[in-house]
């Protein structure tokens, strides 16, 4: 599949204004042509006069109008093909799991589909997929079915067939360092002790540079186990807090591709929320 935007263009003298529709799926364009009246040419003219002598004939002499030069129609140059995001949420497959602190990456993923419009319905590369727009930016939606520690082999396939660049990739996790449900952007990086993501940097080949956003989920209290924390559902009180953090981090992937990165770290790694701002 690609990815691409396209123009229909007149080279005759006749100029077209053309009307063009986009339908994703493999980005077709139907044009539909708006007649214009065509460019004329000027006629030429001529005059002439002529006297008799009686000792010799004159000469005739004519005058003509230059016609204008032909009017050029106005060709606008093509956009350039543009490189869809890949926006990948991190979690497990699996009941067993929804709703978990170590899905919340899968959540974070859903809340974007559900805002801009993104059915993430196919299932290919071993993730359920889902594309569409951000504005007028082409977005992949991913969330990995290999489990959690297996997910570069899913994110890995996906950007090396559609040769996404990965400044690109913006890959969202859960982090247990960050504070409950604090959010924090940042533009490379290891993995931080988080499986799912050493498996991602694992499958680019070591390469740690590209986009990630980290959910805080909070360490664990007392003694309990990291992996029992991490697998715990949230309570009420925790998912209430959590949807305003959702609602941030959409914020941050509009202005993200939008706005570029510098806004958008600005955005979320300052203390201010949207509920604070509202």
């Amino acid at each position: 599949m690609s990815f691409g935007f396209g123009g229909c263009f007149s080279t005759t003298p006749t100029r077209f204004v053309p009307i063009c529709y986009r339908w994703f799926g493999s980005f077709n364009f139907n044009c539909n042509k708006s007649l214009i009246t065509p460019l004329s040419l000027s006629n030429w003219t001529s005059s002439s006069s002529s006297s008799s002598s009686s000792a010799s004939m004159l000469t005739t002499t004519a005058t003509t109008t230059a016609s204008s030069p032909t009017e050029r129609p106005v060709v606008e140059s093509p956009k350039p093909k543009q490189q869809p995001w890949l926006i990948v949420g991190l979690g497990n497959p699996g009941k067993k799991f929804q709703s978990t602190r170590h899905n919340v990456g899968f959540e974070m993923v859903d809340a974007i589909a559900e805002a801009e419009g993104i059915s993430i319905s196919s299932v290919s590369f071993k993730a359920l997929l889902g594309k569409g727009f951000i504005g007028e930016v082409p977005v992949m939606l991913a969330k990995p079915q290999t489990f959690m520690n297996a997910s570069g082999e899913s994110v890995g396939a996906i950007v090396s067939y559609y040769k996404i660049p990965l400044k690109q990739v913006l890959v969202i996790f859960d982090d247990l360092d960050l504070p409950f449900a604090k959010l924090r952007l940042l533009p490379k990086g290891g993995h931080g002790g988080h499986n799912g993501m050493r498996s991602v940097i694992d499958h680019f080949k070591g390469n740690r540079d590209f986009p990630r956003l980290r959910i805080g989920i909070g360490r664990p209290p007392g003694k309990m186990d990291s992996i029992n924390y991490v697998l715990r559902p949230f309570s009420k009180q925790e998912r209430e807090e959590l949807n305003f953090t959702f609602q941030d981090g959409l914020e941050a992937v509009r202005i993200l591709l939008l706005e570029g990165f510098n806004k958008s770290a600005t955005f979320v790694n300052s203390a201010k929320t949207l509920e604070q701002l509202g």
